[in-house]
Protein backbone atom coordinates (compact mmCIF):
# COMPACT_ATOMS: atom_id res chain seq x y z
CA UNK A 1 0.00 0.00 0.00
CA UNK A 2 1.53 3.73 -0.78
CA UNK A 3 2.39 5.54 2.26
CA UNK A 4 -0.37 8.18 1.36
CA UNK A 5 -2.99 5.82 1.18
CA UNK A 6 -1.87 3.74 4.48
CA UNK A 7 -1.62 7.56 6.07
CA UNK A 8 -5.55 8.80 4.72
CA UNK A 9 -7.02 5.30 5.95
CA UNK A 10 -6.02 5.63 9.56
CA UNK A 11 -6.42 8.79 9.44
CA UNK A 12 -10.31 8.36 8.62
CA UNK A 13 -10.70 4.90 10.82
CA UNK A 14 -9.54 6.79 13.91
CA UNK A 15 -10.96 9.76 12.70
CA UNK A 16 -7.37 11.37 14.17
CA UNK A 17 -4.44 13.10 13.18
CA UNK A 18 -2.32 12.59 16.53
CA UNK A 19 0.95 10.81 16.21
CA UNK A 20 2.53 9.57 19.78
CA UNK A 21 6.17 10.18 19.76
CA UNK A 22 7.63 7.11 22.24
CA UNK A 23 10.50 9.03 23.37
CA UNK A 24 10.61 6.09 26.13
CA UNK A 25 14.28 7.70 28.13
CA UNK A 26 14.91 4.99 30.45
CA UNK A 27 14.95 7.37 33.29
CA UNK A 28 11.15 8.87 33.19
CA UNK A 29 9.76 5.21 33.28
CA UNK A 30 8.04 4.65 36.03
CA UNK A 31 9.64 2.22 38.39
CA UNK A 32 7.80 -0.11 39.02
CA UNK A 33 8.31 -0.41 35.07
CA UNK A 34 12.18 -0.13 35.16
CA UNK A 35 12.17 -3.88 36.72
CA UNK A 36 10.99 -5.52 33.91
CA UNK A 37 12.88 -7.87 31.61
CA UNK A 38 12.16 -5.68 28.81
CA UNK A 39 11.13 -2.29 30.87
CA UNK A 40 11.01 0.00 27.49
CA UNK A 41 8.89 -2.43 25.52
CA UNK A 42 6.97 -3.13 28.62
CA UNK A 43 5.77 0.77 28.26
CA UNK A 44 5.02 1.47 25.24
CA UNK A 45 3.67 -1.73 24.81
CA UNK A 46 1.07 -0.32 27.31
CA UNK A 47 1.25 3.36 25.84
CA UNK A 48 0.27 1.32 22.36
CA UNK A 49 -2.31 -0.52 23.39
CA UNK A 50 -3.99 2.02 25.40
CA UNK A 51 -3.90 4.53 22.81
CA UNK A 52 -3.87 2.61 19.39
CA UNK A 53 -8.03 3.11 18.92
CA UNK A 54 -7.08 7.27 18.69
CA UNK A 55 -3.98 7.78 16.67
CA UNK A 56 -2.92 7.80 13.35
CA UNK A 57 0.81 7.02 13.92
CA UNK A 58 3.57 5.92 16.63
CA UNK A 59 7.31 7.47 16.05
CA UNK A 60 9.72 6.08 18.38
CA UNK A 61 12.92 8.01 18.74
CA UNK A 62 15.81 5.67 18.13
CA UNK A 63 18.14 8.02 20.53
CA UNK A 64 16.42 6.74 23.30
CA UNK A 65 17.00 3.36 22.75
CA UNK A 66 20.02 3.28 21.25
CA UNK A 67 21.51 5.18 24.35
CA UNK A 68 20.83 1.78 25.90
CA UNK A 69 22.73 -0.01 23.67
CA UNK A 70 22.01 -3.79 22.74
CA UNK A 71 18.96 -4.29 25.08
CA UNK A 72 17.54 -0.58 24.06
CA UNK A 73 17.57 -1.78 20.64
CA UNK A 74 16.40 -4.87 20.60
CA UNK A 75 13.55 -3.25 22.46
CA UNK A 76 13.06 -1.07 19.86
CA UNK A 77 12.18 -3.68 17.09
CA UNK A 78 10.15 -5.55 19.89
CA UNK A 79 7.88 -2.23 20.25
CA UNK A 80 8.05 -2.20 16.21
CA UNK A 81 6.99 -5.84 15.88
CA UNK A 82 3.99 -5.64 18.32
CA UNK A 83 2.89 -2.21 16.37
CA UNK A 84 3.01 -4.49 13.12
CA UNK A 85 1.13 -7.44 14.11
CA UNK A 86 -1.34 -5.76 16.73
CA UNK A 87 -1.90 -2.88 15.05
CA UNK A 88 -1.48 -3.47 11.13
CA UNK A 89 -3.06 -0.25 10.43
CA UNK A 90 -1.41 2.09 12.22
CA UNK A 91 1.49 3.93 10.70
CA UNK A 92 5.24 3.60 12.32
CA UNK A 93 7.86 6.46 12.29
CA UNK A 94 11.49 6.15 12.82
CA UNK A 95 12.55 9.41 13.99
CA UNK A 96 16.26 8.28 13.51
CA UNK A 97 16.71 12.02 11.22
CA UNK A 98 19.75 9.82 8.95
CA UNK A 99 21.71 11.36 5.95
CA UNK A 100 24.60 10.44 4.34
CA UNK A 101 26.18 9.18 0.96
CA UNK A 102 24.36 6.81 -0.95
CA UNK A 103 26.02 3.47 -0.74
CA UNK A 104 25.62 3.86 3.20
CA UNK A 105 21.97 5.14 3.09
CA UNK A 106 21.48 1.61 1.61
CA UNK A 107 22.69 -0.21 5.08
CA UNK A 108 20.35 2.53 6.75
CA UNK A 109 17.31 1.71 4.34
CA UNK A 110 17.65 -1.90 5.02
CA UNK A 111 17.61 -1.88 8.69
CA UNK A 112 15.04 0.28 9.03
CA UNK A 113 12.66 -0.59 6.47
CA UNK A 114 13.60 -3.96 6.56
CA UNK A 115 14.68 -4.96 9.70
CA UNK A 116 12.73 -2.54 12.10
CA UNK A 117 9.56 -2.97 9.53
CA UNK A 118 9.07 1.31 10.26
CA UNK A 119 6.93 2.58 7.61
CA UNK A 120 8.84 6.03 7.55
CA UNK A 121 11.63 7.68 9.01
CA UNK A 122 12.85 11.13 9.25
CA UNK A 123 15.64 12.34 6.80
CA UNK A 124 17.97 15.16 6.43
CA UNK A 125 18.11 16.65 3.06
CA UNK A 126 22.11 18.48 2.99
CA UNK A 127 23.40 16.07 1.11
CA UNK A 128 20.58 16.13 -1.82
CA UNK A 129 18.29 13.73 -3.63
CA UNK A 130 21.05 11.35 -5.04
CA UNK A 131 22.33 10.39 -1.91
CA UNK A 132 18.68 9.77 -0.98
CA UNK A 133 17.60 7.49 -3.81
CA UNK A 134 17.91 4.44 -1.37
CA UNK A 135 15.11 5.66 0.63
CA UNK A 136 13.25 7.49 -2.10
CA UNK A 137 13.40 4.35 -4.30
CA UNK A 138 11.09 2.34 -1.71
CA UNK A 139 7.86 3.09 -3.02
CA UNK A 140 5.61 1.95 -0.21
CA UNK A 141 7.95 3.66 2.26
CA UNK A 142 7.39 7.21 3.63
CA UNK A 143 10.61 9.30 3.64
CA UNK A 144 9.82 12.67 5.85
CA UNK A 145 12.14 15.08 4.69
CA UNK A 146 13.18 17.82 7.58
CA UNK A 147 12.20 21.11 6.40
CA UNK A 148 11.08 23.38 8.65
CA UNK A 149 12.18 22.31 12.02
CA UNK A 150 10.58 23.30 15.37
CA UNK A 151 13.60 24.24 17.62
CA UNK A 152 14.50 27.84 18.50
CA UNK A 153 17.44 27.09 16.42
CA UNK A 154 15.70 26.29 12.88
CA UNK A 155 16.56 29.73 11.52
CA UNK A 156 20.54 29.21 11.08
CA UNK A 157 20.68 28.03 8.27
CA UNK A 158 17.06 27.33 7.48
CA UNK A 159 16.11 30.77 6.91
CA UNK A 160 19.13 31.73 4.65
CA UNK A 161 18.09 33.78 1.48
CA UNK A 162 18.75 31.33 -1.60
CA UNK A 163 18.15 32.98 -4.49
CA UNK A 164 15.04 35.06 -3.30
CA UNK A 165 13.70 32.70 -1.27
CA UNK A 166 14.85 30.89 2.27
CA UNK A 167 16.33 28.01 2.38
CA UNK A 168 13.57 25.67 4.28
CA UNK A 169 11.63 26.87 0.65
CA UNK A 170 14.27 25.48 -1.27
CA UNK A 171 13.40 21.73 0.50
CA UNK A 172 10.23 21.92 -0.32
CA UNK A 173 10.24 22.95 -3.76
CA UNK A 174 12.62 20.38 -4.45
CA UNK A 175 10.68 17.47 -2.82
CA UNK A 176 7.47 18.54 -4.48
CA UNK A 177 9.32 19.29 -7.80
CA UNK A 178 11.77 16.09 -8.22
CA UNK A 179 12.05 13.60 -5.15
CA UNK A 180 8.74 13.11 -4.51
CA UNK A 181 8.01 11.12 -7.69
CA UNK A 182 7.02 8.22 -6.16
CA UNK A 183 4.26 10.09 -4.24
CA UNK A 184 6.14 8.97 -0.75
CA UNK A 185 7.54 12.00 0.23
CA UNK A 186 6.51 13.66 3.98
CA UNK A 187 7.92 17.03 5.12
CA UNK A 188 8.80 18.44 8.57
CA UNK A 189 7.18 21.25 9.62
CA UNK A 190 7.43 22.42 13.39
CA UNK A 191 4.48 23.90 14.82
CA UNK A 192 6.50 26.37 16.14
CA UNK A 193 6.73 28.24 12.73
CA UNK A 194 3.02 28.53 11.43
CA UNK A 195 3.94 31.39 8.87
CA UNK A 196 6.26 29.59 7.46
CA UNK A 197 4.01 26.42 7.54
CA UNK A 198 1.46 28.38 5.90
CA UNK A 199 4.08 28.98 2.90
CA UNK A 200 5.51 25.58 2.81
CA UNK A 201 1.72 24.53 2.46
CA UNK A 202 0.79 27.05 0.00
CA UNK A 203 4.07 25.86 -2.26
CA UNK A 204 4.08 21.80 -1.63
CA UNK A 205 -0.25 21.36 -2.23
CA UNK A 206 -1.03 18.12 -0.69
CA UNK A 207 1.90 17.34 0.35
CA UNK A 208 2.27 15.56 4.21
CA UNK A 209 3.67 17.14 7.37
CA UNK A 210 5.07 15.46 10.20
CA UNK A 211 4.21 18.59 12.42
CA UNK A 212 6.50 18.52 15.75
CA UNK A 213 6.54 21.21 18.45
CA UNK A 214 2.82 20.63 20.52
CA UNK A 215 2.91 20.71 23.95
CA UNK A 216 6.40 20.91 25.52
CA UNK A 217 7.79 23.29 22.86
CA UNK A 218 4.63 25.37 22.83
CA UNK A 219 2.84 25.18 19.55
CA UNK A 220 -0.69 26.10 18.58
CA UNK A 221 -2.59 23.87 18.10
CA UNK A 222 -5.16 25.67 15.87
CA UNK A 223 -3.14 27.59 13.54
CA UNK A 224 -0.77 24.17 13.13
CA UNK A 225 -4.02 22.50 11.65
CA UNK A 226 -5.59 25.80 9.90
CA UNK A 227 -2.03 26.41 8.21
CA UNK A 228 -1.11 22.59 7.59
CA UNK A 229 -4.67 20.51 6.57
CA UNK A 230 -4.01 20.13 2.91
CA UNK A 231 -7.65 20.61 1.08
CA UNK A 232 -9.60 17.43 2.06
CA UNK A 233 -8.35 18.33 5.90
CA UNK A 234 -6.01 15.65 6.38
CA UNK A 235 -2.20 16.08 5.57
CA UNK A 236 -0.73 16.25 8.74
CA UNK A 237 0.64 13.94 11.34
CA UNK A 238 0.53 16.04 14.43
CA UNK A 239 3.24 14.57 16.95
CA UNK A 240 3.22 14.98 20.84
CA UNK A 241 5.56 12.75 22.98
CA UNK A 242 6.78 13.86 26.43
CA UNK A 243 3.41 15.77 27.50
CA UNK A 244 1.34 12.55 26.33
CA UNK A 245 3.62 9.44 27.69
CA UNK A 246 4.97 10.84 30.84
CA UNK A 247 1.84 12.22 31.70
CA UNK A 248 1.90 10.51 35.03
CA UNK A 249 5.00 8.05 36.37
CA UNK A 250 2.52 5.89 38.57
CA UNK A 251 0.44 2.49 37.29
CA UNK A 252 -2.04 4.76 35.45
CA UNK A 253 0.55 6.25 33.06
CA UNK A 254 -1.45 4.60 30.52
CA UNK A 255 -4.42 5.67 31.20
CA UNK A 256 -3.81 9.06 31.95
CA UNK A 257 -1.33 9.20 28.63
CA UNK A 258 -5.04 7.98 26.93
CA UNK A 259 -6.58 10.95 28.57
CA UNK A 260 -4.18 13.32 26.78
CA UNK A 261 -4.43 11.40 23.79
CA UNK A 262 -8.36 12.48 23.79
CA UNK A 263 -7.81 16.15 24.79
CA UNK A 264 -5.10 16.36 22.06
CA UNK A 265 -7.17 14.61 19.19
CA UNK A 266 -10.58 16.19 19.85
CA UNK A 267 -8.56 19.85 19.82
CA UNK A 268 -7.14 19.16 16.70
CA UNK A 269 -10.60 17.52 15.54
CA UNK A 270 -12.32 21.43 16.47
CA UNK A 271 -10.42 22.91 13.88
CA UNK A 272 -10.34 21.00 10.84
Amino acid sequence: MNIYSKLNSIIDKNNSMVCVGLDSAMEKIPTHLQKERYPQYAFNKALIDATADLVCAYKPNSAFYEARGEAGMKELKMTFDYIHNKYPNVLTILDAKRADIGSTNEGYAKYIFDYLGADCVTLHPYLGKEALKPFLARKNKGSIILCRTSNPGAGEFQDLIIDGEPLYLKVAGHVKKDWNRNNNCLLVVGATYPEEMKKIRSLVGDTPFLVPGIGAQGGDIEKAVTYGRDRNGKGIIINSGRNVIFASNKEDFALKARKEVEKLKDEINKYR
